[in-house]
């Protein structure tokens, strides 16, 4: 199993960006990440074939499972 926070936002063509973090530190502050993420609008840093991020749309933990089937 694995955890992955993921960080959507919002491009300057009105899309959406998604920004992924494998296994967080849990439990997963809230306030924590929508201050990370006002950091990251903030520094214009990461630009895209959609342009510069614009705005938060949301955040969320994606949890995986992968179960193996014997097929023997």
């Amino acid at each position: 199993m694995s955890k992955r926070l993921e960080l959507l936002f919002t491009t300057e063509l009105g899309t959406s960006s998604t920004i992924g973090i494998d296994n967080p530190k849990e439990p997963v502050d809230a306030l924590a990440v929508s201050e990370a993420m006002d950091d990251i609008l903030e520094s214009g840093v990461f630009h895209g074939a959609n342009g510069f991020l614009t705005g938060k749309r949301g955040a969320r933990i994606v949890d995986r499972t992968v179960e193996t089937i014997d097929i023997d």
